[in-house]
């Protein structure tokens, strides 16, 4: 078929397990023809309308929960935007021109992922394998007793999404644990320099994907202060772990050094004896009100953006270097400097402001110039609410994201 395109929609109606679209708001969109015939449906009996008004659960199943399941896994493809397989799962299905009339069935369900440009969910695929007649044949060789093994298949599945159930509560409670070592390790905003800073932290949507991004703001002499902002590879404790030990060494370094760059240079040298901070990015930047100049230097991290008076938004690339353990050996770090004027804005930030997965960091980042300049005036904590409300997510970013604003 390489001299004409391919016709999807043909495609989807051909595969040979049933399968649904579904909006975020589980409305099903479209169903495939072996859905239609599995179902005893027809397309408009489903399309527009809710899943689970369609489909609901069989109320004199006392142990039913294959309602619940699905709604489960359908959430979790929404919270992660990846794909969820679930275990075998019995849930019956309405005899059509019966109402309550249910006919027991089984699936193994599979909830797949859409995702937009901007990185977010815009439609699930689900399919449901129907094992049924697998589970009937499955029981007929095992002295006819298709009740007994039926019940055991059915108690097995039941046990195992058990064992899910209580992982994700695991890992929800190490989520409060490591957002509340993060909080506790980030220093909380303050007058610098006379100049109020604004910060922010906002955790990614799922159960580990937190804690990795910091930030660090320390007054220097001479009427200058430091601000930075860095990004570990990896999530969860270790993450934050290795988080608390960049920054503290970071704030050490940065009182001893001349600069933003040999301060990241001692940052890396003490990166390689750190498990886990290998290839973390950093930005630093050194306000210094007296000449009204900054100089700044970057290890890898996305650049950090001066908003002029006039609208203008600069971004700082001009001292960027590979992140933190990257080099076998030490070399030297870029530095540049570049002037500002009162009233200037500066803004710090971590990679999960700007990228969308599948979207080039290009358009990111002109996302985020047009939201400076569009709050051209605002306070340091006004543009820091405006960022996050417009540039993440309404329903939460799949990384952490970290914020420093110091109008200048």
């Amino acid at each position: 078929m390489s001299g004409s395109a391919i016709d999807y929609a043909a495609v989807f109606h051909a595969l040979p397990d049933g399968v649904l679209l579904l909006t975020p708001q589980f409305v099903i969109v479209d169903a495939n023809e072996v859905l239609l015939q599995r179902s005893g449906r027809e397309r408009h009996q489903l399309v527009g309308r809710g899943l689970f008004d369609v489909f609901p659960e069989n109320p004199d199943t006392s142990d039913a929960s294959g309602e619940r399941n699905l709604r489960a896994s359908l959430e979790r493809v929404l919270a992660t935007g990846s794909r969820d397989t679930m275990g075998l799962q019995r849930y019956d299905v309405e005899v059509p021109g019966q109402p309550g009339v249910f006919e027991e069935r089984y699936w193994s369900p599979v909830n797949a992922p859409v995702l937009g440009p901007d990185g977010q969910v815009q439609l699930i695929v689900h399919r449901g394998e129907e094992v049924t007649e697998i589970v009937r044949a499955g029981a007929g060789n095992h002295g006819g007793d298709q009740e007994r093994m039926k019940a055991k298949l059915y108690s097995r599945a039941k046990e195992l999404q058990e064992v899910n159930d209580r992982l994700r509560r695991a890992h929800a409670r190490e989520r409060e644990v490591v957002l509340a070592l993060q909080d506790a390790m980030l220093p909380a905003p303050r007058l610098m320099g006379h100049h109020r800073a604004a910060v922010r932290y906002r955790p990614a949507v799922g159960a580990l994907n937190v804690c990795g991004d910091w930030y660090d703001l320390a007054e220097l002499p001479g009427d200058r202060v430091a601000l930075a902002v860095g990004d570990v590879v990896g999530h969860g404790l270790g993450a934050a772990c290795v988080m608390g030990q960049l920054r503290s060494a970071l704030s050490a370094a940065t009182q001893v050094t001349r600069g933003p760059a040999q301060a990241l240079e001692v940052l890396g040298i003490y990166a390689r004896s750190v498990d886990g901070a290998e290839s973390t990015t950093a930005v630093q930047a050194i306000v210094d009100w007296t000449t009204h100049t900054l100089a700044y230097s970057s290890a890898g991290h996305p650049p950090p953006a001066l908003l002029h008076p006039d609208g203008r938004v600069e971004l700082l690339d001009q001292a960027t270097d590979p992140p933190l353990g990257a080099r076998p050996e030490h070399v030297a770090r870029p530095e540049a400097e570049v002037a500002f004027a009162d009233g200037a804005v500066l803004v710090l930030y971590t990679d999960g402001l700007i990228e969308r997965r599948h979207e080039d960091i290009d358009v990111g980042l002109a996302r985020l110039a047009a939201a400076l300049t569009r709050h051209l005036g605002a306070d340091a904590e006004e543009l820091a609410d405006a960022l996050l409300g417009e540039l993440l997510p309404p329903s939460g970013a799949t990384d952490d994201a970290a914020l420093v604003i110091l109008r200048l």
